[in-house]
């Protein structure tokens, strides 16, 4: 027997700006790792690795354009880049066919 249990969450406004800022940094992180990714392979150079990315996010927190990825916990922004991993990863075990399911959506979107 399973059981299952719905919460509601109601956060204060406080708490709302908190999360809004941490998903916002993630997204930036995740984006910016995704542009880097493909800018590489683009450029004919080798896979960027997590780690690659993750000194550069340590880099860009201490410019003053992504100062402020250093107001949320680094925890947000290193799953934002392990998300990005597991997302890259699949799109291209799915183009080649070692993944089940549609196909990439680049690849899907080429004869639309």
């Amino acid at each position: 027997m399973q059981l299952r249990y719905n919460y509601h969450v109601y956060p204060t406004s406080s708490q709302q700006r908190a999360l809004a800022r941490a998903f916002g940094c993630a997204r930036v992180v995740f984006n910016d790792g995704l542009r880097a990714r493909q800018e590489a392979r683009a450029e004919g150079l080798p896979y960027l690795s997590d780690a690659e990315l993750s000194k550069r996010v340590t880099a860009a927190k201490a410019t003053p354009e992504r100062a402020w990825l250093g107001e949320v916990s680094s925890v947000v922004l290193q799953q934002a880049l392990a998300d990005l991993n597991v997302a890259y990863r699949n799109f291209f075990a799915s183009l080649s066919g070692k993944r089940k399911g549609r196909k990439g959506y680049r690849a899907s979107r080429v004869g639309a």
